[in-house]
């Protein structure tokens, strides 16, 4: 699956890598070159962010219904018990 971005986030990275470049590496790169290195992240390293965080997720929710009876059963026919107790 393809990571998009929409186009004012994609402006907002262009930014920010040219602003990254300027202060980390003390090197000024214009927004075609900004672009292809986002192009290039998107396509080739985001997939590796995105599968680790869908991953997370799946183990998440697995151990959460790993846990369902216990956190959402209730018992049947506890009226009368309960009646009995007070």
């Amino acid at each position: 699956m393809a990571i998009e971005l929409t186009a004012q986030e994609m402006a907002d990275a262009i930014q920010s890598l040219k602003k990254y470049f300027s202060t980390e590496v003390g090197e000024e790169i214009g927004d075609l070159r900004a672009k292809l290195l986002l192009d290039y992240f998107l396509k080739e390293l985001a997939p590796l962010a995105y599968n680790r965080g869908v991953q997370d997720g799946e183990e998440f929710l697995r151990k959460r219904l790993e846990d369902l009876p216990a956190t959402c059963f209730e018992a049947p026919f506890t009226y009368w018990t309960a009646k009995k107790k007070r």
